[in-house]
C-alpha cells in the first residue's frame, strides 16, 4: 500500500495502521510563535524531501485537563498547528471527508485522542477522517485588539483559534484529494467546544463554502463573547503580568502566559463581574471566540438565522444527562431552587415544568435536567430552529444510553456519545466511561451508521431507521438509547420555559 502523499507544502509519508493509512502531525500553517503569537495563521513555508507523518504533533499549550477526553498531553507547545488524516487508500476515489474538531472548553484537548480514531469511518463508511489541533485558551482566544500597539497586526485577535480551524479547512480544500478525499464533500463535526466551534463556523462568513455538512454534538452557536467583554478579560490577563501591550504579551515566556490564563480563569470561576464589568457571558469559559471582527462580525446564531449556512446540512443533538460529569454532589430542594433562580426569573414555576416532564425525579435529577438544558439542549434546539427556519436541512438527536460507571450516577453524561459515534467502544479509556457489562455494540453501530450516512449523503437516514427532518411543528428527534426510535418534542414543558430567555 502506497504511504507517500504529495501536499502543496511537500511530500509526507504515513503508515499502515489497522488496515488503513494514518498520516499524523502534518503542518497546515506556520508555527504561531514569536511575532505570530495571537495573529491569524500564516501559510507554512513547506519542506524539501519527504516529511515523516507517523507521529502526532504537539497539542496546543494547555493546563491539566479534568475531562475523560482531555487528560494532559505527553507533548504540547505553541508549535501546534497540525492535523491528522486517516484514509482507506491514496487514490482518486473522491471519498467524503469528516473534519473533526476536538472539545475541551476551548482550553484543553487534542486531535490525537484514541476516541477520535477514524479507522471505523474508513473501513465501514469509506470515509476520510481529518482531526486537528488549534490554539486554545489565551493563545487562541484572548482579544488584544484594543491594546495601544495592536493595529493591523491584531486582526486575528480574539478568534485566532477559530481562524486556525478555517486554515485547516482550507488545507483540506487544497490537499485532501491527494489522500483520496473530495474537497467538495466535507462535513465538519465536533463535541462540546468542538461543537461550539461548528456552530460558530456555521455563522462565520470567512468559513462559507468550505463544508457542506455540520455535526454538532453537545454544543451549538451560543458560546461567543461580545467584543467589550472579551477585551476586558484580555486586559485582566495582561494586568496579571504587569504589562499592557501586544508586543509585551508576545515577549512573555509561554509558561508565564499560561499561568496568567489560569489565574484569570480562577478569578472568574462562578463570578459574573470583573471589576465593574458584567462578564456573565463568559459562562465559565473566559477564553472563547469573540465576535465584532472582520472574520466573525456578529453573533453566529444571528448569521444562521439570516441564512448564511442555509446550504449546509446540520445534525445537532445532546445527551440526556450532560452535566453529571461535573455535578456529583447531593442536592436538596432549597439548593435546587437557588440554582434555578440563577437561570430563570420564576424558579418555582420553572421547577414545576421540570417536574411535569420528569415526574419521578429527585432534586439531583432536576438539577441535572435544568443545567444540561441551559448549557446544551436549549442552545442546540435554538441552532436547529434557526437553521430550519432559514431554509436549511436540520436533524436532531438525543443520546440517552446510561453509563454503568460509578454506580450509574453518570447516566447519559457529557462526551459519552463520542465512542458510539466513532464506533470506538474498545479504544483506550472508553471502558472506564461505560462501566462494567457487555459492550453496547448494536447501539454504537446504529449511531455510527447514521453518522456515516450523514457524511456520505447529507442525511442521517439509514436502511434501518427513517429520520424525519427537524421543524418547529413536529420537533422530530432520534433517540439513541436502549432503543433507537423517533420521539417528537421530548420534554416539552421544560423546553417552553426557556422561550425568550435563551
Amino acid at each position: 500500500m502506497d504511504t507517500v502523499a504529495w501536499t502543496r507544502s511537500g511530500a509526507v509519508e504515513g503508515r499502515v495502521k489497522e488496515g488503513v493509512l494514518l498520516f499524523a502531525g502534518i503542518p497546515y500553517a506556520a508555527p504561531p510563535v514569536g511575532a505570530l503569537r495571537f495573529s491569524k495563521p500564516r501559510p507554512h513555508e513547506g519542506w524539501s524531501g519527504t516529511r515523516p507523518a507517523q507521529r502526532f504533533g504537539n497539542a496546543a499549550l494547555q493546563p491539566p485537563g479534568s475531562g475523560m477526553t482531555s487528560s494532559p498531553p505527553r507533548r504540547m507547545g505553541e508549535d501546534c498547528l497540525t492535523l491528522n488524516v486517516t484514509t482507506p487508500a491514496l487514490d482518486d476515489a473522491s471519498r467524503p471527508v469528516l473534519f473533526w474538531i476536538h472539545g475541551g472548553g476551548f482550553r484543553t484537548g487534542q486531535g490525537a485522542i484514541p476516541w477520535y480514531n477514524g479507522t471505523s469511518f474508513a473501513k465501514r463508511g469509506d470515509i476520510v477522517t481529518v482531526s486537528i489541533n488549534y490554539r486554545l485558551g489565551a493563545f487562541g482566544f484572548a482579544n488584544l485588539s484594543q491594546t495601544p500597539d495592536a493595529g493591523e497586526d491584531a486582526t486575528g485577535s480574539g478568534v485566532a483559534g477559530l481562524l486556525d480551524q478555517i486554515a485547516a479547512l482550507e488545507w483540506v480544500r487544497d490537499n485532501i484529494a491527494a489522500f483520496g478525499g473530495d474537497p467538495d464533500r466535507v462535513t465538519i463535526a465536533g463535541e462540546s467546544a468542538g461543537a461550539m466551534s461548528v456552530g460558530t463556523l456555521l455563522g462565520c462568513p470567512a468559513a462559507r463554502g468550505l463544508f457542506r455538512g455540520a455535526i454538532a454534538q453537545s454544543g451549538a452557536a451560543h458560546h461567543v463573547l461580545p467584543p467589550d467583554t472579551a477585551q476586558v478579560i484580555a486586559q485582566r490577563l495582561l494586568q496579571t503580568r504587569g504589562i499592557s501591550t501586544l508586543e509585551q504579551a508576545r515577549a512573555l515566556p509561554a509558561e508565564e502566559l499560561l499561568e496568567a490564563q489560569v489565574r484569570v480563569e480562577r478569578e472568574l470561576a462562578g463570578s459574573s463581574q470583573l471589576g465593574a464589568t458584567d462578564v456573565s457571558g463568559a459562562s465559565g469559559m473566559p477564553f472563547q471566540p469573540s465576535f465584532g471582527c472582520e472574520s466573525l462580525p456578529g453573533p453566529p446564531l444571528d448569521e444562521v438565522r439570516g441564512g448564511l449556512a442555509s446550504g449546509v446540512s446540520l445534525l445537532v443533538g445532546t445527551n440526556a444527562h450532560e452535566s453529571t460529569l461535573w455535578n456529583q454532589g447531593e442536592t436538596d430542594a432549597r439548593r435546587l431552587e437557588k440554582i434555578a433562580g440563577r437561570y430563570l426569573p420564576d424558579a418555582a414555576a420553572a421547577l414545576d415544568a421540570y417536574r411535569l416532564d420528569h415526574p419521578e425525579a429527585s432534586p439531583f435529577d432536576l438539577l441535572i435536567a435544568l443545567t444540561s438544558d441551559y448549557m446544551f439542549r436549549i442552545p442546540a434546539l435554538r441552532l436547529a430552529e434557526a437553521h430550519s427556519k432559514s431554509g436549511g436541512r436540520s436533524w436532531n438527536y438525543l443520546f440517552s444510553w446510561e453509563s454503568r460507571a460509578g454506580g450509574g450516577r453518570l447516566g447519559a453524561t457529557h462526551a459519552l456519545e463520542i465512542p458510539f459515534a466513532f464506533n470506538n467502544l474498545e479504544r483506550m479509556g472508553v471502558d472506564v466511561f461505560l462501566g462494567e457489562g457487555p459492550l453496547p455494540r448494536r447501539l454504537a453501530q446504529e449511531m455510527h451508521d447514521a453518522w456515516i450516512a450523514f457524511v456520505r449523503n447529507g442525511s442521517p437516514e439509514t436502511e434501518r431507521h427513517e429520520w424525519p427532518r427537524f421543524d418547529t411543528r413536529q420537533r422530530a428527534c432520534m433517540e439513541f438509547g436502549e432503543q433507537t426510535a423517533i420521539r417528537h418534542d421530548p420534554w416539552p414543558a421544560s423546553r417552553q420555559i426557556w422561550d425568550g430567555l435563551r
